[in-house]
């Protein structure tokens, strides 16, 4: 029968990709299919694909009707947080893939976990190109004491910063403290013009038109720099393989995951 799932989000940008691979392969079943738009009809006819007689639904409590091994959230930070508790609460288990979250949302959603010793992988961008440009600077701040993120996106994302550079943010935090030359208390003029801090680590937000994601950490150097940069490209594909395989580790989680680089080095 295959691992039961259901997605949050099906018709979004990443979620309808993710909602095709799993109507594709044999490994997964799709049992619930939750989306704000197009209620009541049916996913395979919304993502233009054969009648799969599994009609979309606009509650967590109406899918989770059907027997669920693990719910997938894309959605948005508004209501993440509360489907992801009620989820657990369910006795399902999560990936969640939606921006927006804090440390503190992650700390509440990881004590839930583990009291119902149910496992949640969650992580601000599921590409395995962009793990891998998380875990270099990560690795990067074990011998390198100063940087700084820049984090891009369209003119339409609502989050910032995005998942991604959050998560990347409070896990450097982890490796080594930021040396910032001069306080950002000292700045003469704007201090909001050296960014965001979070945990240690100054974080700039670029929202325009014609930028889709990307991230970039900058450490610098007397007389040198490295720059660690990831972009993603116009479609949702590049998060699909990343999105299935933590599926499949969740199952054998209990409590909290974050980041897929720690599913891909055992970190």
């Amino acid at each position: 029968m295959g691992i039961r799932v259901c997605v949050a989000g099906a018709t979004g940008w990443t979620g309808r990709a993710v909602t095709g691979a799993i109507l594709a392969s044999n490994e997964f079943q799709l049992v619930g299919a939750i989306a704000r738009r197009q209620v009541g009809t049916d996913i395979g006819e919304v993502l233009g694909l054969e009648r799969v007689n599994l009609n979309i639904v606009s509650s967590l409590e109406e899918a989770l009707e059907t027997p669920t091994d693990v719910l997938i959230d894309y959605t948005g930070p508004d209501m993440v947080k509360g489907r992801i508790l009620a989820a657990l609460d369910k006795g399902v288990r999560v990936v969640v893939g939606t921006s927006g979250l804090t440390a503190s949302d992650y700390a509440d959603i990881a004590q839930r976990a583990e009291a119902r010793k149910l496992g949640v992988i969650a992580a601000g961008n599921f590409s395995i190109t962009a793990a891998l440009a998380k875990h270099f600077a990560l690795i990067a701040a074990q011998y390198l004491p100063s940087w700084e993120i820049i984090d891009y996106a369209s003119a339409a994302k609502i989050d910032a910063p995005s998942g991604t550079t959050r998560e990347l943010a409070e896990e450097l935090a982890a490796i080594s403290k930021n040396h910032l030359s001069v306080p950002i208390e000292d700045t003469h003029g704007p201090k909001e013009a050296r960014g965001a801090a979070i945990e240690g680590t100054q974080v700039h937000s670029i929202r325009l038109p014609s930028y889709i994601i990307a991230f970039e950490t900058i450490f610098g150097l007397p007389d040198e720099r490295l720059s660690i940069r990831h972009d993603a490209g116009s479609g949702a594909e590049p998060y699909v393989s990343g999105t299935l395989l933590a599926v499949r580790k969740v199952l054998e989680v209990n409590g909290l995951v974050r980041g897929l680089d720690r599913l891909l080095f055992l970190v």
